[in-house]
């Protein structure tokens, strides 16, 4: 099972390791497995789980009710017994010492990594995840820390990405501005810092802190599993681009939308009288498409040639009466002409044909076909996600 170590040192320090261990493992072994992770010796180590102070040193992990996937905190014992609380000896000086080689804070796994950083590095992702960073570093200039933003372009996506709030300030050009937030979000770190002695001092077996410490250990895995991401794949954060293909019917040149998730081959309304297919209609096929929200079929056009490259093929269309894209290829279809969607190649392969046609680049697809991951978008975001789910019809609802 793999227990989730919390540890807090006699200075203050902390940090969070995993251990695999069997249920059946006793608790004195485990005290040496941790001292071989934290460093802290074992015959000063507290384990405490849900509020209880683990004492029986023979006694199982198991049967002290430890499953996979739990939390223990590790705490080391005061050279002068228990401390009385909220009176640390000195460490403040402790915490800033630790704080300065962590300066990534919550973005980086513990000080070694934080280390081999670059100041830069370190500034912006201190900066990024809203982490006090540490004047000890000769880094408390707001017009130094600007311009080093500025002139690295990945630290600043990184910036827009984690801290909008700042990262504008930084854009609008007015340095006041931008010392203005800096000062503001470092005074709240400060405060958060505060909190976070406060909790760490806080008596082991205060349910209340240690639900917090919790929820800031997950907090902290989060941030630090999406830095990684955005250091490994950061077109993941992107735009991205849906797939859309050159077709064309009854010789009106269209951009069709592939859409192996959809049951059925849609044409707007619009687009139906654009190419003058309209007339085909057979209205007694009329309907609901029931998908997130709930659209009218007009009818259906049983059977319509679509051109692509230089194949024509046979397809029927189900006639929406809003409908963003003009056309949009179901599974039907795609079943139909045992279609391939090779992502490699970046084509739409006709299997009945061996047709290839290329997907369009980013710069030709419709508005409508962007998903983005910004804000300020997402509730066109949602209204795309909504509008192609339409597309997912409950065929069940039709008239004949």
């Amino acid at each position: 099972m793999l227990i989730t170590v919390y540890c807090v040192r006699r200075d203050l320090s902390e940090r969070t390791f995993s251990l695999h261990v069997a249920p059946d493992f006793e608790l004195c072994n485990f005290r040496v497995l941790c001292e071989i992770e934290s460093g802290v010796p074992a015959e000063e180590s507290q384990i405490i789980y849900l509020e209880r102070l683990l004492v029986d040193d023979h006694c199982s992990l198991g049967s002290y009710g430890l499953k996979d996937g739990d939390v223990v905190v590790l705490l080391q014992k005061d050279n002068m017994g228990h401390r009385p609380l909220g009176r640390a000896p000195n460490h403040h000086h402790h915490h800033h010492h630790h704080h300065h080689m962590e300066f990534g804070g919550l973005a980086t796994p513990g000080p070694s990594t934080a280390r081999q950083r670059a100041p830069s590095a370190q500034l912006s992702h201190g900066l990024a995840s809203g982490e006090k960073v540490g004047s000890a570093s000769g880094l408390n200039s707001p017009a130094l820390i600007r311009s080093m933003l500025l002139s690295n372009p990945h630290d600043l996506s990184l910036l827009k990405e984690r801290n909008p709030v700042l990262a504008d300030a930084l854009l609008s050009g007015n340095l006041d501005t931008f010392a203005r937030v800096l000062r503001e979000q470092q005074r709240e770190i400060a405060l958060r810092e505060q909190e976070r002695l406060r909790l760490y001092t806080a008596d082991p077996f205060d349910r209340e802190a240690q639900a917090k410490i919790e929820e800031e250990i997950r907090q902290q895995n989060i941030e630090e599993n999406m830095t990684i991401a955005m250091e490994e794949a950061p077109e993941s954060f992107g735009q991205v681009a849906m797939l859309y293909i050159h077709c064309k019917v009854n010789g009106l040149p269209l951009k069709a939308f592939v859409d192996s998730g959809a049951q059925m081959t849609i044409m707007s309304q619009a687009c139906a009288e654009r190419c003058n297919i309209i007339r085909l209609m057979d209205r007694r096929w009329a309907g609901v498409a029931k998908g997130v929200g709930i659209q009218r079929i007009m009818g259906r056009i049983h059977l319509a040639q679509i051109q692509i490259e230089g194949d024509f093929l046979q397809c029927s269309f189900s006639i929406l009466e809003e409908q963003p894209m003009d056309i949009l290829l179901g599974l039907d279809m795609l079943r139909r002409h045992q279609c391939s969607i090779d992502l490699k190649k970046n084509v739409l392969v006709i299997g009945t044909t061996g047709t290839q046609t290329s997907f369009l680049p980013e710069a030709e697809v419709p508005v409508c076909g962007m998903l983005s991951s910004n804000e300020d978008e997402e509730s066109s975001h949602k209204e795309v996600a909504e509008k192609i789910k339409h597309s997912v019809m409950d065929s069940g609802r039709k008239k004949h």
